[in-house]
Formats: C-alpha cells, sequence, structure tokens
C-alpha cells in the first residue's frame, strides 16, 4: 500500500518533504499548472513520483472542458509527472501518454454502487489501457460497502478501490487491508470530501495493522 498526499491548494505545504508520502497528486483543475511547478523540488529532491489530474466535473472535479482541452492542457505537463490520472471518457489519449513513457493511473468516479458484474467490466475496462486501476464508488449502506471490501480482496491487482463523501469515509483506511494500491490523503486542506490528513490516515494504519 502507497500514500499519495493530494494537493488542490494555491501553494504547497512546507512541510511536504517532511510527511514521506510515497506519492504526491497535483490536482490541476484546483490549483493549476504553477502548483505542478511548486512540487518539482519535492519530486527532484526526494525522489517522489508525482501524478498530475485534471478532474472533470463529471466525476467530482472542476474540469468543464472536452477531450481536446483536456490532452491541451496536460499535454505540455508532461515532462514534470511520472503519473497521468486518465479518466474512462479522456482514455483515447493514453497512447499519447504512454509514448511520453509516463505511467496511467486509469480512473472512473461514480456517484452510486455498481453490481459486482459492473465492477468487473469496469475494471477490464480501466485495466485495458492503465497501470493502476482507480474505481471510486459512493456507497449507500454498509451492505454497498461490505461488497467493495469483497470486490477489492478478490480482483486482480494491482487496483485502487475508494468512498466519495465523508459517511463511510473510514473506508479509506480499510480498503488497503483488502488490497487497495494506493490511498489518497491531504497535507493541510482535501482536495475531496472525507479525505485523512497523512499524519491521521499513518496513525490509522499503524494502529490497524501492528
Amino acid at each position: 500500500m502507497k500514500i499519495a498526499v493530494s494537493v488542490g491548494e494555491n501553494t504547497v505545504p512546507a512541510d511536504l518533504p517532511t510527511l514521506h508520502p510515497d506519492m504526491v497528486e497535483v490536482r490541476l483543475d484546483l490549483g493549476g499548472a504553477g502548483l505542478l511547478d511548486a512540487v518539482q523540488p519535492v519530486r527532484e529532491t526526494a525522489c517522489i513520483p508525482v501524478i498530475v489530474t485534471l478532474r472533470s466535473r463529471a466525476e467530482g472535479g472542476k474540469f468543464a472542458g472536452d477531450e481536446r482541452e483536456w490532452i491541451r492542457v496536460v499535454r505540455p505537463l508532461l515532462p514534470l509527472t511520472d503519473w497521468v490520472d486518465v479518466e474512462l471518457r479522456f482514455r483515447r489519449h493514453a497512447p499519447e501518454i504512454r509514448k511520453a513513457e509516463k505511467k496511467i493511473v486509469a480512473s472512473c468516479h461514480l456517484s452510486g454502487m455498481p453490481d459486482l458484474p459492473q465492477l468487473k467490466v469496469l475494471e477490464r475496462d480501466l485495466r485495458s489501457y492503465g497501470d493502476l486501476p482507480k474505481i471510486v464508488v459512493t456507497p449507500k449502506d454498509e451492505r454497498d460497502l461490505l461488497a467493495l471490501c469483497s470486490f477489492t480482496l478478490a480482483a486482480e491487482k494491482p487496483l485502487c478501490t475508494g468512498v466519495s463523501g465523508e459517511r463511510f469515509r473510514y473506508a479509506r483506511a480499510l480498503l488497503p487491508l483488502f488490497g487497495s494500491e494506493l490511498a489518497y490523503t491531504h497535507a493541510g486542506r482535501p482536495s475531496a470530501p472525507g479525505q485523512y490528513h497523512i499524519r491521521e490516515f499513518r496513525e490509522l494504519w499503524d494502529l490497524l495493522t501492528k
């Protein structure tokens, strides 16, 4: 399991290097391209991989453009990143990103909870163009959450699963126990509802695993 700090503010937290995240996600839709420039010292000095994310409004972000606008924003920034988050709707740009020798988080964020066959189809589609499939859902009850844990446990790895919202935020710490590869945290201001501060997450993880 790896811990990513998601940065969506106008400035990079000064103590970010001392928090020792495994990865840093830069939310371009929240903070702009200048934020990516600001994390380069962390990327180069501390050798922490960076994920560039331009999250669409349809999946909980603020980017309102189409496919052409998405790649127009992302393309010049490829030399400054190691990974690119590519939503299913933008998958046709995956070959260009791979040609630039960048890895892909193939993501899908849903406002509901698919059933097991739908989850399997979604995983297959994401894995077809990405290095790390990422599926984030919105459980309506505990049964949905149990189904997500069961799916995570049985699925091919690597895989990242998660939940949106505050109600089941504790699942962010539980899903890695079932095999989710990546946990998203923050270092000052959450970029998504329910995110834990990286210090809080590490405390939870230590309690759960030791």
